[in-house]
């Protein structure tokens, strides 16, 4: 398709440089939206544990609804180290649905904790598979679609290549989708590119996060994953969901504001052009 004409594609900030700090702006959901508004995104993600008091329903509304930006999704992060959903991950599992739902258009996006190890491996991974396969049928149940995003972290049970070969095979014919994480593809030592051209057709939500192998994790643009590359295949493939950029890297500890700000720029220089040269990402 031509660049003049505007893609479905949409840009989202995840609240993950403000979780580098730990602690320090849990609970912010103003300072967030604030933030993410002004760097020019479209929408938020956010995680539960950013979230704080705002996971409470009516409150995280009082925030978002009178912003310009949209909820994109929220991102539930849980063990699943056993057969079947442990009934506290049950419970939160529960809540983040009806919480989801409560946002038209949303998406949740189900993401395992790393462990400290791969031991016990298959056995690991088809109990994380069982668990997320639950969740996504109790949300398609409430309306809410679901996808899953894996990580790269050594603890991690889908990191590399053959697992998600085993992690797909597991989730087909079900109804979550799949999640790329372009940072955490490459410093599993793969091309993400390739990654997301492989498995395009389950591909319904997405994560741009920068990385360099001799150096880690980068500011947005400043590692060796080619955005403008994925976001390109994304668009002439007639991909319609939301690109949620995310920044890992050591600068967000000290200042995630303006990382933020930085990532919005990035995204309005760079990658919005590809998707239709709009002013600002919330007119794509």
């Amino acid at each position: 398709m031509s660049t003049e004409q505007a893609s479905a594609i949409r840009f989202s900030c995840q609240t993950y440089a403000w979780q580098m700090s730990g602690t320090t702006y849990t609970g912010q959901l103003p300072r967030f939206v604030e933030v993410a508004s002004s760097a020019g995104f479209a929408g938020l993600e956010a995680e539960p544990f950013m979230l704080g008091d705002y996971s409470d329903i009516d409150r995280a509304h009082g925030v978002i609804d009178p912003s310009d930006l949209e909820l994109s999704s929220v991102a539930f992060v849980a063990d699943w180290r056993s057969a079947r959903e442990t009934d506290a991950e049950r419970d939160a599992a529960d809540h983040f649905i009806r919480f989801v739902s409560s946002f038209p258009g949303a998406l949740l996006l189900l993401v395992q904790a790393p462990g400290p190890d791969r031991e016990d491996l298959g056995e690991r991974q088809q109990n994380a598979i069982s668990s997320i396969r639950a969740i996504g049928e109790r949300a398609a149940d409430a309306g809410v679609r679901t996808s899953f995003h894996a990580n790269s972290p050594a603890g991690s049970v889908f990191r590399t290549r053959d697992d998600y070969g085993v992690l797909l095979d597991g989730l087909e014919g079900g109804v979550v989708g799949f999640t790329p994480d372009a940072g955490h593809l490459a410093k599993g030592g793969m091309d993400p590119l390739e990654v997301i051209r492989t498995y395009r057709s389950r591909v319904d939500h997405i994560h741009l996060k920068d990385y360099s192998a001799s150096a880690g994790w980068q500011l947005t643009g400043h590692g060796s994953v080619d955005f403008p590359g994925i976001v390109g295949y994304l668009r002439d493939t007639g991909y319609d969901g939301w690109v949620v950029v995310e920044d890992e890297s050591a600068d967000a500890v000290s200042d995630p504001d303006a990382v933020t700000r930085a990532a919005g720029e990035y995204v309005r220089t760079v990658l919005q052009p590809l998707v239709g040269a709009a002013t600002d990402n919330r007119e794509a």
